[in-house]
Protein backbone atom coordinates (compact mmCIF):
# COMPACT_ATOMS: atom_id res chain seq x y z
CA UNK A 1 0.00 0.00 0.00
CA UNK A 2 1.34 3.38 -1.00
CA UNK A 3 0.48 6.36 1.28
CA UNK A 4 0.47 10.01 0.47
CA UNK A 5 2.43 12.37 2.69
CA UNK A 6 -0.79 13.75 4.18
CA UNK A 7 -2.10 10.25 4.94
CA UNK A 8 1.15 9.30 6.63
CA UNK A 9 1.16 12.51 8.63
CA UNK A 10 -2.42 11.89 9.76
CA UNK A 11 -1.54 8.40 10.97
CA UNK A 12 1.47 9.70 12.87
CA UNK A 13 -0.69 12.49 14.33
CA UNK A 14 -3.34 10.02 15.54
CA UNK A 15 -0.68 7.73 17.00
CA UNK A 16 1.31 10.40 18.83
CA UNK A 17 -1.63 12.46 20.06
CA UNK A 18 -3.49 9.34 21.16
CA UNK A 19 -0.58 7.90 23.14
CA UNK A 20 0.89 11.13 24.55
CA UNK A 21 -2.28 12.96 25.56
CA UNK A 22 -1.18 13.88 29.09
CA UNK A 23 2.44 14.05 30.20
CA UNK A 24 4.77 16.04 32.45
CA UNK A 25 8.17 17.09 31.19
CA UNK A 26 11.09 18.84 32.88
CA UNK A 27 13.74 20.72 30.97
CA UNK A 28 15.63 23.94 30.38
CA UNK A 29 14.02 26.78 28.41
CA UNK A 30 15.80 28.06 25.29
CA UNK A 31 14.78 30.24 22.38
CA UNK A 32 11.89 31.77 24.34
CA UNK A 33 9.75 34.18 22.34
CA UNK A 34 6.59 35.97 23.49
CA UNK A 35 4.66 36.68 20.28
CA UNK A 36 2.63 39.87 19.82
CA UNK A 37 -0.46 37.66 19.74
CA UNK A 38 0.24 36.71 23.36
CA UNK A 39 1.29 33.11 22.58
CA UNK A 40 4.63 31.72 23.81
CA UNK A 41 7.01 29.73 21.61
CA UNK A 42 10.12 28.07 23.11
CA UNK A 43 12.19 24.92 23.30
CA UNK A 44 12.72 22.54 26.20
CA UNK A 45 16.08 20.81 26.23
CA UNK A 46 18.38 18.64 28.28
CA UNK A 47 21.93 17.52 27.59
CA UNK A 48 20.92 15.24 24.71
CA UNK A 49 17.61 16.36 23.22
CA UNK A 50 15.35 19.30 22.46
CA UNK A 51 11.61 19.59 21.82
CA UNK A 52 9.60 22.52 20.46
CA UNK A 53 6.86 23.87 22.72
CA UNK A 54 3.86 26.14 22.37
CA UNK A 55 1.79 27.71 25.11
CA UNK A 56 -1.31 29.60 24.08
CA UNK A 57 -2.33 32.99 25.46
CA UNK A 58 -5.37 31.74 27.32
CA UNK A 59 -3.17 29.32 29.28
CA UNK A 60 0.04 31.30 29.83
CA UNK A 61 -2.00 33.99 31.60
CA UNK A 62 -2.00 31.65 34.59
CA UNK A 63 1.82 31.48 34.81
CA UNK A 64 2.92 33.79 37.65
CA UNK A 65 6.42 34.41 36.24
CA UNK A 66 7.93 35.36 32.89
CA UNK A 67 10.01 32.45 31.55
CA UNK A 68 13.66 33.17 30.86
CA UNK A 69 16.21 31.31 28.74
CA UNK A 70 18.22 28.96 30.93
CA UNK A 71 15.43 28.51 33.51
CA UNK A 72 14.58 24.90 34.34
CA UNK A 73 10.81 24.35 34.42
CA UNK A 74 8.29 21.56 34.76
CA UNK A 75 5.48 21.63 32.21
CA UNK A 76 2.38 19.53 31.61
CA UNK A 77 0.71 19.13 28.25
CA UNK A 78 0.24 16.86 25.26
CA UNK A 79 2.08 16.02 22.06
CA UNK A 80 0.60 17.51 18.89
CA UNK A 81 1.64 17.23 15.27
CA UNK A 82 1.80 20.25 12.97
CA UNK A 83 0.94 18.81 9.51
CA UNK A 84 2.27 21.65 7.31
CA UNK A 85 5.80 20.96 8.54
CA UNK A 86 5.38 17.36 9.54
CA UNK A 87 6.81 18.18 12.96
CA UNK A 88 5.65 17.39 16.45
CA UNK A 89 5.61 19.75 19.42
CA UNK A 90 4.60 19.88 23.04
CA UNK A 91 1.33 21.77 23.58
CA UNK A 92 1.95 23.12 27.10
CA UNK A 93 -1.04 23.47 29.40
CA UNK A 94 0.73 24.57 32.60
CA UNK A 95 4.22 25.61 33.71
CA UNK A 96 6.03 26.08 37.00
CA UNK A 97 9.67 26.46 38.03
CA UNK A 98 11.49 23.20 38.62
CA UNK A 99 12.27 24.46 42.14
CA UNK A 100 12.88 27.51 44.32
CA UNK A 101 16.48 27.49 43.12
CA UNK A 102 15.34 28.23 39.58
CA UNK A 103 13.47 31.35 40.69
CA UNK A 104 16.45 32.48 42.73
CA UNK A 105 18.74 31.94 39.75
CA UNK A 106 16.38 33.95 37.52
CA UNK A 107 16.33 36.66 40.18
CA UNK A 108 20.12 36.86 40.21
CA UNK A 109 20.36 36.89 36.40
CA UNK A 110 17.88 39.77 36.06
CA UNK A 111 19.44 41.64 38.97
CA UNK A 112 22.88 41.45 37.34
CA UNK A 113 21.51 42.47 33.92
CA UNK A 114 19.65 45.53 35.25
CA UNK A 115 22.57 46.53 37.43
CA UNK A 116 24.85 46.54 34.39
CA UNK A 117 22.33 48.80 32.60
CA UNK A 118 22.50 51.25 35.51
CA UNK A 119 18.90 50.91 36.74
CA UNK A 120 20.12 50.66 40.34
CA UNK A 121 22.53 53.62 40.22
CA UNK A 122 22.11 56.28 42.89
CA UNK A 123 22.41 59.10 40.35
CA UNK A 124 18.97 58.18 39.00
CA UNK A 125 17.25 58.08 42.39
CA UNK A 126 14.69 60.85 42.85
CA UNK A 127 14.32 62.64 46.20
CA UNK A 128 11.28 61.85 48.32
CA UNK A 129 9.22 64.98 49.17
CA UNK A 130 9.16 65.90 52.87
CA UNK A 131 5.55 67.13 52.95
CA UNK A 132 3.55 65.25 50.29
CA UNK A 133 0.02 66.45 49.61
CA UNK A 134 -1.08 63.35 47.68
CA UNK A 135 0.37 59.83 47.80
CA UNK A 136 -0.32 57.24 45.12
CA UNK A 137 -0.69 53.66 46.35
CA UNK A 138 -0.13 50.61 44.13
CA UNK A 139 -1.28 47.48 45.95
CA UNK A 140 -4.25 45.17 46.50
CA UNK A 141 -6.90 47.15 48.39
CA UNK A 142 -8.29 43.99 50.02
CA UNK A 143 -4.97 43.15 51.69
CA UNK A 144 -3.72 43.85 55.19
CA UNK A 145 -0.81 45.87 53.77
CA UNK A 146 -3.21 48.50 52.41
CA UNK A 147 -5.06 48.82 55.72
CA UNK A 148 -1.76 49.10 57.61
CA UNK A 149 -0.52 51.89 55.31
CA UNK A 150 -3.74 53.90 55.71
CA UNK A 151 -3.58 53.46 59.50
CA UNK A 152 0.03 54.66 59.64
CA UNK A 153 -0.77 57.72 57.49
CA UNK A 154 -3.75 58.73 59.65
CA UNK A 155 -1.61 58.48 62.76
CA UNK A 156 1.43 60.29 61.40
CA UNK A 157 0.09 62.87 58.91
CA UNK A 158 -3.72 62.94 58.58
CA UNK A 159 -3.59 65.89 56.15
CA UNK A 160 -2.27 63.71 53.31
CA UNK A 161 -4.63 62.51 50.56
CA UNK A 162 -4.44 59.19 48.71
CA UNK A 163 -4.82 58.27 45.05
CA UNK A 164 -5.44 54.52 44.96
CA UNK A 165 -4.43 52.49 41.90
CA UNK A 166 -5.57 48.98 42.95
CA UNK A 167 -4.01 45.94 41.33
CA UNK A 168 -3.24 42.28 41.82
CA UNK A 169 0.09 41.76 43.56
CA UNK A 170 0.57 38.02 43.01
CA UNK A 171 -0.27 35.37 40.50
CA UNK A 172 -0.83 35.61 36.78
CA UNK A 173 -1.20 39.13 35.39
CA UNK A 174 0.03 40.77 38.59
CA UNK A 175 3.16 42.24 37.00
CA UNK A 176 1.15 43.75 34.15
CA UNK A 177 -1.35 45.18 36.64
CA UNK A 178 1.40 46.82 38.71
CA UNK A 179 2.91 48.36 35.58
CA UNK A 180 -0.48 49.71 34.45
CA UNK A 181 -1.17 51.25 37.90
CA UNK A 182 2.21 53.01 37.93
CA UNK A 183 1.59 54.40 34.45
CA UNK A 184 -1.90 55.60 35.37
CA UNK A 185 -0.55 57.50 38.39
CA UNK A 186 2.17 59.05 36.22
CA UNK A 187 -0.52 60.55 33.99
CA UNK A 188 -1.69 62.70 36.90
CA UNK A 189 -0.10 66.02 37.84
CA UNK A 190 -1.01 66.04 41.53
CA UNK A 191 0.73 62.91 42.88
CA UNK A 192 3.89 63.69 44.88
CA UNK A 193 5.13 60.17 45.65
CA UNK A 194 4.07 56.57 44.94
CA UNK A 195 4.21 53.59 47.30
CA UNK A 196 4.26 50.19 45.55
CA UNK A 197 4.15 47.12 47.72
CA UNK A 198 2.42 44.23 49.41
CA UNK A 199 2.63 42.07 52.51
CA UNK A 200 4.92 39.11 53.05
CA UNK A 201 4.81 35.75 51.34
CA UNK A 202 6.86 33.12 49.58
CA UNK A 203 9.19 33.89 46.70
CA UNK A 204 6.41 32.79 44.35
CA UNK A 205 3.97 35.20 46.02
CA UNK A 206 6.41 38.13 45.70
CA UNK A 207 7.54 37.26 42.18
CA UNK A 208 5.51 39.98 40.44
CA UNK A 209 7.91 42.53 41.97
CA UNK A 210 10.84 40.60 40.45
CA UNK A 211 9.58 40.93 36.89
CA UNK A 212 11.60 43.02 34.45
CA UNK A 213 8.58 45.01 33.23
CA UNK A 214 7.86 46.14 36.81
CA UNK A 215 11.49 47.13 37.36
CA UNK A 216 11.53 49.22 34.18
CA UNK A 217 8.17 50.85 34.99
CA UNK A 218 9.54 51.92 38.38
CA UNK A 219 12.76 53.22 36.83
CA UNK A 220 10.89 55.20 34.14
CA UNK A 221 8.41 56.74 36.60
CA UNK A 222 8.56 60.54 36.71
CA UNK A 223 7.12 60.38 40.23
CA UNK A 224 9.45 59.07 42.97
CA UNK A 225 8.55 55.55 44.11
CA UNK A 226 9.03 53.90 47.49
CA UNK A 227 8.94 50.09 47.45
CA UNK A 228 7.57 48.23 50.43
CA UNK A 229 7.41 44.53 49.57
CA UNK A 230 7.16 41.67 52.03
CA UNK A 231 9.00 41.58 55.33
CA UNK A 232 12.32 43.09 56.32
CA UNK A 233 14.33 40.07 55.10
CA UNK A 234 12.65 40.05 51.67
CA UNK A 235 14.39 41.75 48.76
CA UNK A 236 12.94 42.10 45.27
CA UNK A 237 14.14 43.64 42.02
CA UNK A 238 11.64 46.44 42.63
CA UNK A 239 13.49 47.34 45.84
CA UNK A 240 16.73 47.93 43.93
CA UNK A 241 15.05 49.96 41.19
CA UNK A 242 12.87 52.10 43.44
CA UNK A 243 13.99 55.54 44.57
CA UNK A 244 13.76 54.35 48.19
CA UNK A 245 13.36 50.88 49.68
CA UNK A 246 11.32 50.22 52.82
CA UNK A 247 11.39 46.88 54.65
CA UNK A 248 7.58 46.68 54.90
CA UNK A 249 4.53 48.52 53.49
CA UNK A 250 3.95 50.22 56.86
CA UNK A 251 7.56 51.37 56.93
CA UNK A 252 7.13 52.71 53.39
CA UNK A 253 4.26 54.92 54.57
CA UNK A 254 6.40 56.09 57.51
CA UNK A 255 9.14 57.10 55.08
CA UNK A 256 6.62 58.90 52.85
CA UNK A 257 4.97 60.98 55.60
CA UNK A 258 6.26 63.32 58.31
CA UNK A 259 5.31 62.63 61.93
CA UNK A 260 2.81 65.21 63.14
CA UNK A 261 4.09 64.81 66.73
CA UNK A 262 7.57 65.82 65.60
CA UNK A 263 6.07 68.77 63.71
CA UNK A 264 4.19 69.98 66.80
CA UNK A 265 7.35 69.73 68.89
CA UNK A 266 9.31 71.62 66.25
CA UNK A 267 6.64 74.33 66.00
CA UNK A 268 6.46 74.76 69.78
CA UNK A 269 10.23 74.92 70.07
CA UNK A 270 10.52 77.30 67.15
CA UNK A 271 7.77 79.55 68.53
CA UNK A 272 9.42 79.71 71.97
CA UNK A 273 12.88 80.46 70.59
CA UNK A 274 11.54 82.90 68.00
CA UNK A 275 9.57 84.85 70.63
CA UNK A 276 12.57 84.97 72.95
CA UNK A 277 14.90 86.10 70.18
CA UNK A 278 12.45 88.76 68.97
CA UNK A 279 12.07 90.20 72.48
CA UNK A 280 15.85 90.33 72.93
CA UNK A 281 16.26 91.96 69.53
CA UNK A 282 13.53 94.52 70.30
CA UNK A 283 15.26 95.36 73.59
CA UNK A 284 18.58 95.97 71.89
CA UNK A 285 17.01 98.02 69.12
CA UNK A 286 15.00 100.07 71.63
CA UNK A 287 18.19 101.06 73.45
CA UNK A 288 19.80 101.97 70.15
CA UNK A 289 16.81 104.11 69.14
CA UNK A 290 16.79 105.92 72.49
CA UNK A 291 20.51 106.65 72.17
CA UNK A 292 19.95 108.06 68.69
CA UNK A 293 17.00 110.19 69.79
CA UNK A 294 18.95 111.70 72.66
CA UNK A 295 22.05 112.42 70.56
CA UNK A 296 22.96 116.00 69.52
CA UNK A 297 23.15 115.05 65.86
CA UNK A 298 19.57 113.79 65.91
CA UNK A 299 18.25 116.98 67.59
CA UNK A 300 19.61 119.23 64.78
CA UNK A 301 17.42 117.61 62.08
CA UNK A 302 14.48 117.66 64.49
CA UNK A 303 14.87 121.42 65.03
CA UNK A 304 15.02 121.92 61.28
CA UNK A 305 11.82 119.93 60.88
CA UNK A 306 10.10 122.08 63.50
CA UNK A 307 11.22 125.34 61.82
CA UNK A 308 10.08 124.12 58.44
CA UNK A 309 6.79 123.06 60.00
CA UNK A 310 6.28 126.57 61.41
CA UNK A 311 7.12 128.14 58.04
CA UNK A 312 4.59 125.81 56.44
CA UNK A 313 1.93 126.93 58.91
CA UNK A 314 2.65 130.58 58.05
CA UNK A 315 2.39 129.89 54.35
CA UNK A 316 -0.91 128.10 54.84
CA UNK A 317 -2.26 131.04 56.87
CA UNK A 318 -1.21 133.55 54.16
CA UNK A 319 -2.73 131.36 51.49
CA UNK A 320 -6.05 131.19 53.31
CA UNK A 321 -6.12 134.99 53.76
CA UNK A 322 -5.44 135.55 50.06
CA UNK A 323 -8.17 133.11 49.17
CA UNK A 324 -10.64 134.95 51.43
CA UNK A 325 -9.80 138.31 49.82
CA UNK A 326 -10.13 136.86 46.34
CA UNK A 327 -13.46 135.35 47.28
CA UNK A 328 -14.74 138.70 48.67
CA UNK A 329 -13.80 140.54 45.45
CA UNK A 330 -15.48 137.88 43.31
CA UNK A 331 -18.63 138.04 45.45
CA UNK A 332 -18.80 141.84 45.03
CA UNK A 333 -18.44 141.59 41.26
CA UNK A 334 -21.07 138.91 41.20
CA UNK A 335 -23.51 141.11 43.17
CA UNK A 336 -23.02 143.97 40.69
CA UNK A 337 -23.68 141.66 37.76
CA UNK A 338 -26.80 140.29 39.43
CA UNK A 339 -28.09 143.86 39.98
CA UNK A 340 -27.44 144.77 36.36
CA UNK A 341 -29.26 141.68 35.15
CA UNK A 342 -32.19 142.33 37.45
CA UNK A 343 -32.44 146.00 36.26
CA UNK A 344 -33.01 144.70 32.73
CA UNK A 345 -35.67 142.23 33.81
CA UNK A 346 -38.61 142.65 31.40
CA UNK A 347 -41.19 142.03 34.12
CA UNK A 348 -39.86 144.92 36.22
CA UNK A 349 -39.97 147.22 33.17
CA UNK A 350 -43.58 146.24 32.43
CA UNK A 351 -44.55 146.97 36.04
CA UNK A 352 -43.49 150.58 35.45
CA UNK A 353 -46.39 151.00 32.97
CA UNK A 354 -44.81 149.90 29.71
CA UNK A 355 -46.24 147.39 27.23
CA UNK A 356 -44.81 145.21 24.48
CA UNK A 357 -46.27 145.14 20.97
CA UNK A 358 -46.09 141.85 19.01
CA UNK A 359 -47.16 141.00 15.50
CA UNK A 360 -46.57 137.59 13.97
CA UNK A 361 -44.85 136.59 17.24
CA UNK A 362 -42.24 139.31 16.74
CA UNK A 363 -41.67 142.46 18.77
CA UNK A 364 -42.51 145.72 16.99
CA UNK A 365 -39.55 147.88 17.97
CA UNK A 366 -40.21 150.89 15.65
CA UNK A 367 -43.28 152.63 14.24
CA UNK A 368 -42.22 151.75 10.73
CA UNK A 369 -42.44 148.03 11.58
CA UNK A 370 -46.11 148.33 12.67
CA UNK A 371 -48.69 146.91 10.23
CA UNK A 372 -52.25 148.05 11.00
CA UNK A 373 -53.67 145.12 8.99
CA UNK A 374 -52.05 142.44 11.21
CA UNK A 375 -53.31 141.12 14.50
CA UNK A 376 -51.61 142.90 17.33
CA UNK A 377 -50.80 141.57 20.81
CA UNK A 378 -50.23 144.01 23.63
CA UNK A 379 -48.33 142.47 26.57
CA UNK A 380 -48.84 144.20 29.89
CA UNK A 381 -47.41 143.17 33.24
CA UNK A 382 -50.61 141.59 34.45
CA UNK A 383 -52.25 140.43 31.19
CA UNK A 384 -52.22 140.35 27.37
CA UNK A 385 -54.68 142.11 24.98
CA UNK A 386 -55.26 141.15 21.34
CA UNK A 387 -56.23 143.88 18.82
CA UNK A 388 -57.54 143.57 15.29
CA UNK A 389 -57.42 147.12 13.84
CA UNK A 390 -58.45 146.02 10.32
CA UNK A 391 -61.89 144.90 11.44
CA UNK A 392 -62.40 148.16 13.26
Amino acid sequence: MILTVSELTKQIKRTLEGNFNQLTVQGEISGFKAHVSGHWYFNLKDSNSVISCTMWKGLNNYVFFTPQNGMKVTVTGRITVYPPRGSYQLDVRSMKPAGIGELQAAFERLKQELAQEGLFDEEFKQPIPIFPKKIGIVTAIDGAAFRDMISVAKRRFPLVEFIIAPTKVQGSGAAEGIVDSIRQLNKRKDVDVIIAGRGGGSIEDLWAFNEEIVARAIFNSKIPIISGVGHEVDFTIADFTADLRAPTPSAAMELATPNQDDLFVFIDDFSYKATKNILMLCGRLKDSVNDILSSYGFRIPLDQVRRKSQQLDNLIYMLLQNMERKQLIVNNKLSLLVGTIESHDINKILKLGFALVEQNQKLVKRAGMFNPNEKTLLKFWDDNIELNLKNN
